[in-house]
């Protein structure tokens, strides 16, 4: 019997690449024609979370999360080999993994290595979910996923900072650099990121499957609701690009330092956790869902940590920065690789005439 055919991309999601690339020229545009862009967008934020960014995050996540099965999450919950490889490339090779590349080609640059280590620490809780879609992933494996990583956010990120800019340095004979992480700015992060697209995402399912039944639902609302997960994901890129658009043309060789550690470390996080799941028996759809969330960043965290520890013109801000701007078109390129991979295994196990 012939494999089946993956779902075609739509036209939207076939020219991803070109609509990211417009956006990013958008806010670079925006940033620099339109005097103050920068200052009005930093300046509408509540708790140092910049509300055009969470706009953007929660309408692109609100789409994704709509369509995941929650009755199905039994089935996650129970492949320990999934969770338990899962925590470790998070929270033990994530971190360690950002830690070396951030000493071994930023030894010079201090404020850059602290700042790109701690992008390491802020595990994915958000933009994760898209990549993850786009790539035909397992919807219900990334959605616990997720939510096991803002719990261990929650919980790990402040002793994480504290061990890898203060203890293991000074353990290795490097210089140290303190951390200042409020406990309440990584629970309202996960809270907003994460808490409210996923209520949404839940109510909405219950009420639509119990008013007009699953079908209904997912063949006639859902479809309609898709589109605006990409629409949310390009208006936050143009966001980000028109808030950091002066500095990102005012230092390039500074962006270039930043931007090539963060390209090895999205790089080898996903490839070798893809290897790992297909390794470890994982079928397609979970060793994509484990690649993704171990390769994803929650940037909106890590920024927001520079910016409240080390000022908001800081060099550990600008890595910060960088980390999304790099991530999202890397990403969006494993996405590619991701669905070749799909299809070339899926000729493998097409029967031989």
């Amino acid at each position: 019997m012939a494999a089946t055919t993956p779902p075609r991309l739509s036209t939207l999601d076939r020219f991803l690449p070109l609509w990211i690339g417009a956006a990013m020229l958008a806010g670079l545009g925006l940033g620099r024609a339109v005097p103050g862009m920068d200052a009005a967008l930093d300046a509408i934020s509540v708790g140092g979370i910049s509300l055009p960014i969470a706009l953007g995050l929660l309408l692109m996540m609100y789409p994704v999360l709509a369509k995941v099965r929650y009755d199905r999450l039994d089935t996650v919950t129970g492949d320990r080999r999934l969770l338990v490889t899962s925590l470790l490339l998070n929270w033990i090779v994530g971190p360690a993994v950002m830690f070396a590349l951030a000493w071994l080609l930023l030894p010079d640059l201090p404020e850059y290595r602290t700042g790109l280590i701690i992008v390491g620490l802020a595990r994915c809780i958000a933009m994760v979910i898209i990549w993850n879609d786009l790539a035909c992933g397992d919807r219900e494996a990334t959605a616990v996923l997720v939510a096991l990583n803002s719990v261990f956010q929650v919980v790990a990120f402040g002793a994480l900072g504290w061990f890898y800019l203060d203890v293991l340095p000074g353990l290795l004979g490097l210089p140290t650099e303190g951390l200042t992480v409020s406990a309440w700015d990584i629970v309202l992060n996960v809270l907003v990121f994460l808490g409210i697209p996923l209520a949404a995402g839940l109510l909405t399912r219950l009420w639509g499957e119990r008013a007009r039944g699953r079908d209904w639902y997912e063949r006639r609302f859902l479809p309609r609701i898709g589109p605006f997960a990409l629409y949310g994901l390009l208006f936050t890129i143009v966001v980000l690009f028109a808030l950091q658009g002066d500095t990102i043309t005012r230092r390039p060789g500074d962006v270039a330092r930043i931007a090539i550690p963060l390209l090895v470390y999205f790089v080898v996080m996903w490839a070798g956790s893809f290897a790992l799941g297909r390794a470890i028996g994982l079928g397609y759809p979970r060793t994509t869902a484990l690649a993704f969330t171990a390769a994803g960043n929650n940037f909106e965290l890590a920024i927001a940590v520079s910016v409240a520890t080390f000022g908001v013109t800081s060099g550990q801000a600008l890595a910060g920065v960088v980390g999304p701007l790099i991530e999202v078109p890397v990403l969006v390129g494993l996405v590619y690789v991701a669905l070749r991979l799909r299809r070339a295994g899926e000729r493998d196990r097409t029967p031989q005439a």
